[in-house]
């Protein structure tokens, strides 16, 4: 008989496990084949791949009527944040691989985006609106500091005069303030930072690659005084885990100049409930059960509702009283809008690229 290796958290990976996705017909498990010590094969890192995607076309859309957007684009696919509670993990599933470990180190780029943008811009038929990075996956996770796919798709959305809107985990968007200021001048461009602690060593084991809380809220600074609105979210709110610091969060974001702030409760569908679960066992163990319970108890007795007007702020006594909170301290701390009612940026200026045929390049 073998023996299985225990799961085991990784310094700077948020998932617990690799666990198999929804759609696999076998569950693999590790094991000591005798070549490597148990503790060896343990301690192995697991490293980031990225590939290339080559998309036909970049922009997607969505009806719900939960988000205040319908177009987005991500530049990529997976992210190396690792947030283990990210709500985008079990669309590695549909390809393959795990929403676990293979989300945050199996990694796609989309290298044509930029010209995708800019091919859908030269289509007659194409109508301007907001367009947002980041619905998905952090356009300005890791890997972007050398890719620069991101900043490749703001040149052109600037280049039109196109709105924007960017949500992010990191002050890495603050290195495309030569373009972000003068769009926001013209009121094209907003910037949503999502800070859910104060906590570095909360956000540490929960958010292991993303910038410390205190970077996140400097970037909001930077981004203020250079003139780009910018909401705070704190998503999501985990009932038992960080809920307690709302008022402080708000505080530090309006200090920072943030003019509009939104919450996400905690939301745990398909593979993202055990790999969660995995996570507070291994990290904050006494209040695992606490936290679990609390979240039921914002979801009807289950761990996830995803009914449309309830998915995003949960219900119940207890997601009424987090609603209340937020409303209470966002209006102390002079932050006067949310996210959703505090950014509406300008469609008029949009101006199509002159040729509405792309020139083929020798390399095409």
């Amino acid at each position: 008989m073998v023996d299985i290796l225990p799961d085991r958290a990784k310094k700077g990976r948020g998932a617990v496990s690799n666990r198999s996705g929804r759609f696999e017909p076998f569950e693999g498990y590790r094991i000591a084949d005798g070549w490597s010590t148990a503790e060896e094969i343990l301690a192995e890192k697991t490293r980031t791949t990225v590939t290339d995607e080559h998309p036909k076309s970049i922009i997607a859309t969505n009806q719900s009527p939960d988000i205040p957007f319908e177009r987005s684009i991500n530049p990529y696919r997976g992210c190396e944040h690792g947030c283990v509670y990210c709500f985008a993990r079990p669309t590695h599933a549909y390809h393959g691989l795990s929403p676990g470990l293979d989300f945050e180190t199996k990694l796609f780029a989309k290298p044509d985006a930029a010209r995708l943008l800019e091919d859908a811009f030269r289509k007659p038929s194409y109508k301007p609106k907001t367009i947002q990075l980041g619905a998905n996956t952090d356009p300005y996770q890791p890997i972007e500091r050398t890719r620069k796919i991101t900043r490749d798709i703001v040149e052109v959305m600037a280049r039109y005069n196109h709105p924007l809107g960017i949500t992010t985990k990191s002050d890495l968007v603050v290195r495309d303030l030569d373009l972000l200021g003068p769009m926001a001048a013209k009121g094209l461009a907003a910037v949503a930072m999502s800070v859910t602690t104060l906590d570095p060593k909360l956000a540490r084991t929960m958010e292991p690659r993303c910038p410390r809380p205190e970077k996140r809220l400097n970037a909001v600074r930077a981004l203020s005084d250079a003139g780009v609105p910018v909401a705070v979210m704190t998503a999501p709110l985990i009932p038992g885990l960080n809920d307690h610091e709302i008022e402080n969060i708000l505080s530090a974001a309006a200090d920072a100049g943030a003019v509009a702030a939104e919450y996400i409760m905690l939301r745990l569908p398909l593979e993202i409930h055990d790999l969660f679960e995995e996570w507070l066992h291994a990290h904050v163990p006494d209040r695992a059960r606490k936290v679990m319970s609390l979240i039921r108890e914002t979801r009807g007795g289950k761990v996830y509702d995803s009914a449309w007007g309830e998915r995003m702020k949960g219900t119940g006594v207890y997601a009424d009283m987090i609603e209340a909170r937020f409303k209470a301290a966002r209006k102390r701390s002079g932050i006067a809008h949310n996210a959703a009612s505090g950014f509406k940026q300008r469609t008029d200026l949009f101006t199509r690229p002159m040729s509405t045929i792309r020139q083929p390049s020798l390399f095409d």
